[in-house]
């Protein structure tokens, strides 16, 4: 049976899924990511008002997370620019675990057992068929993919070891992390300028409304698991997290009109066994 920790993180999991749909859902990707950042970073001023300052081994892990989420964020972009959602977060998702495993074997010294590591290898392979399966995928569109997959594996391991060294601190360590996202607009402004930023609150105000919404639902959805991170196995934790992508496939298919093959819905069972693998 999933634990207590492990059901939150499946809930992370469907929210993680949501906001992505959120993102995948907007005609101009970046300009609502950074408006995402803005709720987000907004969150996290707030937040820090009432945290105790977090410990300074924990500094060097926050400092560089959050420079690895802003990365992450521009790579996710792109990625949704060269894919539908139903590919592009399938691939992105489904190769993290597999490397937060062994990067937590490496950095972390930890060791997880046959059923935990069967379960990492259905869901990441799961994942991957449900991006693969049924129609072409370009070099540029796995590698745009892959390359996100890549941070979420580095901001993984790093926020798994930074935030066990915090002394109990997640909420502080989390949103000392998330008030990085300033960067966001920040990079918008020098990218487009700031006529560009503002011009949705004229033109667009349902779409600057789900962005925000969005950011929410993320520092949500990130913070569940960084509390996860210290206690649970990175990759179990990880893998866990990235049965999002089911919850993915089916938001595409309702919501977003994308297609749903028989073979795809048998690589959502598979990865929901890998679940059960890792709650038992």
């Amino acid at each position: 049976m999933i634990s207590f920790t492990g059901g939150l993180v499946l809930f992370a999991a469907l929210l993680h899924a949501s906001w992505n749909a959120m993102l995948h859902g907007n005609h101009d990707r970046l300009l609502s990511m950074t408006w995402m950042s803005v709720a987000i970073a907004a969150v996290s001023t707030v937040v820090i008002l009432f945290t105790p300052w977090p410990v300074s081994k924990a500094w060097p892990y926050i400092v560089t997370s959050g420079l690895v989420h802003i990365v992450y964020n521009v790579t996710l972009v792109r990625s949704y620019r060269r894919s539908d959602l139903a590919q592009a977060y399938p691939i992105a998702r489904g190769s993290s675990p597999l490397l937060v495993t062994l990067g937590a074997a490496f950095f972390a010294h930890e060791a997880i057992g046959p059923l935990h590591a069967l379960g990492i290898t259905m869901i990441s392979g799961g994942i991957i068929a449900i991006a693969l399966q049924g129609r072409h995928v370009s070099r540029a569109s796995v590698l745009a993919a892959l390359t996100t997959g890549a941070t979420i594996a580095l901001y993984t391991v790093i926020d798994g070891i930074g935030v066990r060294l915090s002394g109990g601190q997640a909420l502080a360590y989390t949103a000392w992390m998330f008030l990085f996202y300033r960067l966001m607009p920040v990079l918008f402004v020098a990218k487009r300028g700031l006529a560009a930023l503002w011009t949705p609150a004229r033109t667009a105000p349902m779409a600057l409304g789900s962005s925000l919404v969005g950011g929410l639902v993320s520092i949500a959805a990130y913070g569940i698991v960084i509390w996860a991170l210290q206690s649970g196995a990175m990759g179990a934790v990880s893998a866990l997290r990235e049965t999002s992508v089911v919850f993915a496939v089916l938001i595409g298919r309702v919501f977003l009109r994308e297609a749903v093959s028989a073979k795809r819905w048998l690589a959502c069972v598979v990865v929901a066994a890998g679940a059960v693998c890792l709650g038992l």
